[in-house]
C-alpha cells in the first residue's frame, strides 16, 4: 500500500488504524531469518520481485528476486526448505504445465544449491482403492500458502541471538501476476512496477502488446506467538509424511535451537488476540494423523471406512456464521456449494454447507424481525479463458448456488409480509473491476494484439480486478484469512489440502457495542479501496441504509464499466452483473448478457466433458 492513501479510520481506543505492507513484511521476514525457512506454495516463482516501491528501498533488496534472496539465505547458513506443489501436468520436457506453476523451473534452478526444493505431489493415502489413488493425484492440488522464518525476540535487535516463530498464511503465493497495490492500474504501471511482470489469460500478452493487466486482489496474514508454531508443524507433518524418510533431516531440530513458544501479548493487553490454525488436508498428505476412529474423533477430525480428514476449515466458517449477529462480509475467489439446495444438478457434490448455513441465518433474522446483512465479492469470472468449459461450468455452479438462496430470502420475506424490502438488502454480490483512461507518459505498445477479447479490452480499456481473497469478517469482531476457497475443492478436506487461520480480539468484541478493534479498521480500509470513500453508514453494515448506499455505489460502477465512454472509475467495487427480482429470481444483467469485451455467457453453462468433482 503507498504512503497517505488511506484517511484516518478510528478504533476504539482512539488509535489510528495502521495498514501492513505484506510483499515488504515478507521480504524482511525472510532477510533477517537466522536459523530456518519454510515456505508452502500452490506455486513459487523464482523470477519475481518482493518489494518494487522506488520510494521505499529496502536494506538488503538490492533488486534481488525471491530466488536469489532464498540463495543467499541458505549460502549464509540458514535452512531453506521450499514445499510446492507438483503439477503432474508439467515434467521436464514440458516444463509449463497446464495450470503454468512453474514447478520443474523452481525446482531446476534450486537443483545444485543449498536451497532444499521438494515438488510435492496430491499423494492420497495409501489406504484408498488404486482409482480413488489416480483421481485425487491427478485432479487435486496443494493449495496451501505460507512462509514460516524465525525472527528476533519482541523488541529486540533484528540479529539478536534470541529468536522466535513468525508464520504468514493467507491467500498469496509467492509468484508472478500477484504484487498489486491499492490502485490495481491496467495500464499505469507496465513500465515499473510490471515492467516484469505483465500477468494475463491471453496467450500473446505482452509488454509489445501493451495492457491491460489482470490487477490482483489478496488477502495475507501475519501470525506471532504459539499459532505461528502450529504453523510450523503442519509444513513439519507435510514434509516428513511426503517428502520420505530420506529427507527428514532437511528439517531442524526446532525445539533445540529455539525456546518454547510464547504468547506474545497478555490478556490484559487491550491489543491482544486470540488465534488458531485450521485446515484442510488428509492422512495422506500429513504425517501423525491418528489411525483409530476413536483418535480421530478425540482430536475432532473425520474418520472414513479408508481415511482420516482436517475439515476444520469447514468447521470453522460453519461455527462463525452461526455465531453471527448482524453481518457478514466475504472476499473469495469462488463462491458454490450446498448443492443439495439446487433447483437441479443437486447431485454435482459440492456439498459444503456455507451457502446454506448463510440462508439459515438471514432467514432466522427476517423471521425475528431483525437486520441482517451478507455482503460477498468474488471475481468477475474464475482465473483462466472465461469461454472455456471449466470456467463456464464453475460460473453455472455459482450462479445455481446465489439462485437458491435469493429464493429463500425472498420466501422469507413474502411469508413475513415485507414488501418494502428487497432481497439484495439482505444479500448482495460485487465483483471487483477498473477502467483507466490514457494518460501521458503510459508505455506505447508496438504491437496490435490478435485475440480479439485482448484487443477489445485494450480499446475499452477496462479489465475485471482477480479477486483471490479467501476471507470472511463477522461483525467486526472476527476473521477468516486462508487459501481455501469456498468450493468443495478446499472444503472437503480430502481433495486440495488448504491451511487458514481465524482470529479475534477478547477487548474488542461486538456484544454490546459495535466492536472497533484491528478487524474494523481492516474491513474499513478494504471498503475505501474498492469504494473509493468513507460514510458513516459504514460503520453499521447490517443497517438498510448502509447496504443500499453500497449497492448505490456499485451499481454507478457496473454502469460506468459497462459504458462506451471510457472514463476513470472513482470506485473498484461493482454489482455482480446478476439481475435480482423481489421473487428471488436471477438472470444476467440487462446488456450484460455476456463477459465484457468477449463472448463467455455471465450465467455460464454446464460442461458435458468434465467431470462435477473438478469444477466444484
Amino acid at each position: 500500500m503507498t504512503n497517505n492513501f488511506l484517511p484516518p479510520i478510528y478504533l476504539g481506543d482512539g488509535q489510528v488504524y495502521q495498514p501492513h505492507r505484506c510483499w515488504e513484511d515478507i521480504f524482511e521476514a525472510i532477510n533477517n531469518a537466522q536459523r530456518l525457512i519454510y515456505i508452502t506454495g500452490w506455486s513459487v516463482n523464482t523470477e519475481i520481485k518482493l518489494c518494487r516501491d522506488p520510494w521505499r528501498p529496502r536494506p538488503g533488496d538490492e533488486g534481488l528476486t525471491i530466488g536469489e534472496l532464498l540463495k543467499k539465505k541458505a549460502d549464509q547458513g540458514v535452512r531453506v526448505n521450499v514445499m510446492v506443489w507438483d503439477d503432474r501436468s508439467s515434467f521436464w520436457l514440458r516444463q509449463t504445465g497446464v495450470m503454468s506453476t512453474h514447478d520443474e523451473e523452481t525446482a531446476l534452478y534450486f537443483r545444485g544449491t543449498n536451497v532444499n526444493c521438494f515438488l510435492c505431489p496430491r499423494d492420497a493415502d495409501s489406504n484408498l482403492t488404486l482409482l480413488q489413488k489416480s483421481q485425487i493425484g491427478g485432479l487435486f492440488t496443494h493449495h496451501q500458502k505460507t512462509v514460516i522464518v524465525d525472527a528476533a525476540l519482541p523488541g529486540a535487535n533484528p540479529f539478536s541471538p534470541g529468536r522466535r516463530i513468525i508464520s504468514f498464511v493467507g491467500g498469496l503465493d509467492l509468484c508472478d501476476g500477484r504484487y498489486d497495490d491499492q490502485y490495481h492500474s491496467l495500464f499505469r504501471t507496465l513500465d515499473t512496477a510490471h515492467n516484469q511482470d505483465l500477468h494475463q489469460v491471453f496467450t500473446e500478452a505482452s509488454l509489445a502488446c501493451g495492457g491491460p493487466r489482470e490487477p490482483w486482489h489478496d488477502i495475507h496474514s501475519r501470525l506471532e506467538g504459539p499459532v505461528a508454531w502450529d504453523v510450523l508443524y503442519n509444513f513439519e507433518q507435510r514434509w516428513k509424511k511426503q517428502a520420505g524418510h530420506h529427507r527428514e533431516s532437511d528439517l531442524l531440530p526446532i525445539k533445540e535451537l529455539l525456546p518454547p513458544p510464547e504468547a506474545v501479548t497478555s490478556e490484559e493487553d487491550p491489543e491482544t488476540w486470540n488465534v488458531q490454525v485450521f485446515r484442510s488436508i488428509d492422512a495422506g498428505a500429513a504425517y501423525g494423523f491418528p489411525t483409530t476412529p476413536e483418535g480421530a474423533a478425540e482430536l475432532g477430525l473425520v474418520s472414513g471406512k479408508d481415511i482420516t480428514i482436517d475439515r476444520s476449515i469447514h468447521d470453522a466458517y460453519i461455527n462463525a456464521i452461526r455465531r453471527a449477529r448482524n453481518f457478514i462480509y466475504i472476499e473469495n475467489q469462488y463462491f458454490l456449494g450446498s448443492s443439495f439446495g439446487w433447483d437441479s444438478k443437486q447431485e454435482a457434490g459440492a456439498f459444503n454447507l456455507i451457502p446454506m448455513e448463510i440462508i439459515r441465518k438471514i432467514v432466522s433474522k427476517i423471521e425475528a424481525g431483525e437486520r441482517f446483512c451478507v455482503y460477498i465479492v468474488i471475481p468477475l469470472y474464475p482465473e483462466g479463458v472465461p469461454d472455456t468449459q471449466s470456467v463456464q461450468a464453475i460460473l453455472d455452479w455459482q450462479r445455481r448456488t446465489f439462485q437458491m438462496m435469493y429464493k429463500e430470502i425472498a420466501e422469507a420475506l413474502s411469508a413475513q409480509r415485507i414488501i418494502d424490502q428487497h432481497p439484495r438488502e439482505y444479500l448482495t454480490v460485487f465483483c471487483l473491476g477498473n477502467r483507466e483512461t490514457q494518460q501521458p507518459g503510459e508505455l506505447v505498445p508496438y504491437k496490435i494484439p490478435q485475440d480479439p477479447y485482448y484487443r477489445s479490452a485494450q480499446v475499452n480499456r477496462r479489465f475485471m480486478v482477480y479477486v483471490h481473497s479467501k476471507m470472511m469478517i463477522v461483525d467486526d469482531e472476527y476473521i477468516i484469512v486462508g487459501s481455501a476457497n469456498i468450493n468443495e475443492r478446499s472444503l472437503n478436506g480430502a481433495r486440495d489440502s488448504e491451511i487458514a487461520m481465524g482470529a479475534y480480539q477478547p477487548h474488542h468484541l461486538a456484544t454490546y457495542r459495535p466492536a472497533l478493534g484491528q478487524i474494523h479498521g481492516f474491513r474499513m480500509s478494504l471498503w475505501f479501496e474498492h469504494l473509493g470513500c468513507l460514510y458513516n453508514n459504514f460503520l453499521e453494515p447490517q443497517s438498510v441504509q448502509c447496504i443500499r448506499q453500497v449497492n448505490e455505489i456499485a451499481d454507478k460502477n457496473l454502469k460506468l464499466f459497462l459504458q462506451e465512454e471510457v472514463v476513470d472509475l472513482p470506485g473498484h467495487l461493482m454489482a455482480y452483473p446478476y439481475s435480482i427480482g423481489r421473487d428471488g429470481s436471477l438472470d444476467s444483467y440487462p446488456g450484460c448478457e455476456r463477459i465484457p469485451d468477449c463472448s463467455a455467457l455471465v450465467l455460464g453453462c454446464t460442461a458435458f466433458t468434465l467431470p462435477e468433482i473438478l469444477t466444484t
